[in-house]
């Protein structure tokens, strides 16, 4: 029981500290992110790989080996960090957890995106840009805010439960190999004729790392308002999705706040139809995203507990 508390104390200062930091600081814009490190390799391997014949191949061994070397990369950078300092390496991982969290900026541009539309549509659609991959150009007020509260649901999972879900099971190196995963399938998982190939692979991996985290995002999410009633909701939309596992994140939202996400959205000049979620078309205000953004914080609490709670019975 001892030796469970200490291993559940390593890891759950650090863990604690990242959070408080993103809780505090977001992702400054002066503060060099791996994130961006990760987008320009996986763009310097895009360029060269995406050509001639076996795409899909060349596509696999290319997030197979991003997605291996930054795991390796970070056990050995941790591993070395250990053997010189370990105040250092206390440093280091709570540095690499906070990299890996997006609670706090992602609610943050929400929120702007809101405050925008209020002041002129135009705004919105130039400020809900920034957070979203369809073209925003034309989208009414209703549709921008209906775009700022799916993503909100969405990158819950992606900023926060999966990434802490994968630092539970695989400690930091897990995280960040994660965080690889999502960064490729955000800029090559798309079915358009120049991704189509290439990222194929890097979409399905996607999926699959993000299959329970997805579920647990909806189920916690749930949990915070205690409304478990819901949860016949979330299975019943959140399987139509074209995705396997956004829409979970979003059904959950969209029962909380008693309205309808889905339809047509613009990708790369093609309409993409999403099937609806929900039933009730109505307006949505400053005072949904207010409601989103608390369950959202409470869900954040909920994981790290989690977290916490599956270490120590691990070390039991």
């Amino acid at each position: 029981m001892l030796t469970a508390f200490y291993a559940t104390l390593l890891l759950s200062l650090p863990l604690l500290a990242a959070w408080l930091l993103d809780r505090l600081l977001g992702d400054p814009y002066w503060l060099p992110h791996p994130v961006v490190a990760f987008g320009k390799a996986i763009s310097w391997f895009e360029h060269r790989l995406n050509r001639g014949t076996h795409r899909v191949l060349k596509g696999a061994l290319m997030a197979v080996g991003l997605v291996l070397g930054v795991y390796f990369l970070t056990l050995f950078l941790l591993q070395w960090v250990a053997v010189w300092s370990p105040a250092a390496l206390l440093v280091l991982q709570v540095l690499l957890i906070f990299y890996g969290l997006a609670g706090t900026t992602l609610i943050h541009e929400v929120r702007q995106v809101f405050m925008a539309v209020d002041r002129s549509l135009d705004e919105g659609c130039r400020q809900v840009a920034r957070i979203v991959g369809r073209d925003t150009s034309a989208l009414s007020a209703q549709e921008v805010h209906t775009a700022a509260l799916e993503t909100l649901a969405e990158n819950l999972n992606d900023g926060v439960v999966a990434p802490l879900f994968w630092y539970g099971l695989l400690g930091v190196p897990g995280m960040m190999a994660y965080k690889m995963v999502n960064t490729l399938d955000s800029m090559v998982g798309y079915r358009n004729e120049r991704y189509c190939k290439i990222g194929c692979f890097a979409a399905r991996l996607d999926d699959v790392a993000n299959f329970i985290p997805s579920r647990l995002t909806a189920f916690l999410m749930v949990m915070a308002v205690a409304r478990p009633s819901l949860l016949a909701f979330v299975a019943r939309y959140g399987k139509q999705h074209a995705s396997p596992n956004s829409g979970y994140p979003e059904a959950a939202l969209a029962g909380i706040l008693d309205c309808r996400f889905g339809g047509p959205h613009l990708y790369f000049g093609e309409e993409v139809w999403k099937p609806y979620i929900g039933t009730n078309e109505r307006f949505l205000t400053t005072c949904d995203m207010q409601v989103a953004v608390r369950v959202n914080r409470r869900v954040e609490v909920l994981m790290i507990a989690l977290v916490i709670l599956f270490t120590f019975v691990l070390y039991v």
